[in-house]
């Protein structure tokens, strides 16, 4: 009996250890020798993909157990310290990616903050959730600690809200079937301004999906069928455009998601093309790209939305390379394949000196 409870022993003391990390193999974009400014970090689409762990005594019980808590259509995201928060259009929920307990939740939508198809989400600096709720038709809203605080969205106030951004006092609605972004008092509720319409003129849209502001309250809006992102200025003028049908670099096809950094550029996701295009917010001009279709790591499958998380970075410090500093994460959605929300780091070479390589226009 004691050999046998020593055995026993032993083995969870085994099964306690954990298993040395496989690295994965070291992407860049753009690619050495060039110098790069992002990094493949990782693949997220599990629980087991943060780290959560089983005891050893379950593990040798039960065996190897995978986790059952999984993303599996992330149509927005958003993020606050320690925390990545997806809409995820499979389970009709906000899904909770808590980065410090490494384990999955969703968020607890019940009672009149019950959400009945929720597509897109903004986070706050202190962790107010603004929900756009295709179902409800209104924008729902959670406090810090994820309980219902109210609902925007009086009768016919909104069509079809696909996206929901946050500036100061404001709230821009993207309605997809109104063609505009609605600007709504986040005091009162009402509808203040509204920007857009059909149309292909510039300040027009045609199904519009994704709504973004940056530091200064600027507005970037998805035109998805007219083939562009729109910036306008925080009292709703049209600025300028990026991008154009097309299917060269700097075109789109199927644009979906928008973010903007803090160091003055647009990232813009394409569907069709499976791939996130950077413009620079000065010009306009497209500058890089990263990510194709594939299983590779840093590849994406049917991609849509893209965020830019300056809080959470040293909780994926363990990926960066050495030769690399990160300043901020870039995440990028997947709506189909086996790797659901991909995570790159933007940053520095920090290595050797790289050779200078002459990059030759085409004429």
């Amino acid at each position: 009996m004691k050999k046998s409870f020593l055995t026993i022993l032993m083995a969870i003391t085994l099964f306690s250890c954990a298993a040395p990390e496989k690295k994965l193999e070291t992407v860049y974009y753009p690619p050495l020798p060039q110098k790069p400014r992002i990094q493949f970090l990782v693949s997220i689409t599990s629980e087991d993909d943060i780290g959560k762990k089983t005891s050893g005594l379950e593990e040798f019980l039960m065996g190897k157990q995978t986790s059952l808590n999984k993303i599996e259509r992330p149509f927005d995201i958003g993020a606050s310290k320690g925390r990545i928060y997806i809409s995820d259009g499979a389970f009709k929920k906000i899904l909770i990616v808590n980065l410090e307990k490494k384990e999955f939740e969703f968020l607890k939508d019940e009672g009149a903050g019950a959400l009945i198809e929720p597509m897109g989400i903004w986070v706050t600096e202190d962790d107010i959730k603004y929900v756009s709720d295709k179902g409800r038709k209104q924008i729902v809203v959670f406090g810090g600690d994820n309980k219902f605080l109210r609902a925007y969205g009086e009768k016919e106030q909104f069509a079809i809200p696909l996206d929901v951004a946050v500036y100061k006092d404001r709230i821009y609605v993207c309605d997809r079937d109104k063609n505009s972004i609605e600007v709504i008092d986040k005091d009162t509720g009402k509808t203040i301004q509204t920007i857009g319409g059909i149309g292909s003129e510039e300040g027009k849209f045609y199904k519009p999906t994704h709504v973004t502001v940056d530091q200064e309250g600027n507005i970037y809006v998805n035109d998805s069928f007219n083939y562009r992102v729109q910036k306008f200025s925080p009292n709703g003028a049209y600025i300028k455009h990026f991008g154009y049908q097309g299917d060269t670099l700097g075109g789109f096809a199927r644009p979906k998601g928008i973010a903007v950094d803090n160091e003055g550029y647009l990232y813009a996701v394409d569907t069709a093309f499976e791939n996130v295009q950077i413009f620079d917010d000065k010009t306009a001009e497209f500058v890089a790209f990263f990510g194709e279709y594939g299983d590779k790591p840093g590849d994406m499958y049917l991609p849509s939305p893209v965020h830019i998380d300056f809080l959470n970075a040293g909780y994926f410090e363990r990926y960066v390379d050495k030769n690399f500093k990160v300043k901020y994460l870039v995440y990028v959605g997947n709506m189909a394949g086996f790797k659901k929300l991909n995570v790159y780091g933007y940053g520095d070479w920090i290595g050797e000196p790289l050779p200078e390589i002459e990059i030759k226009k085409e004429k």
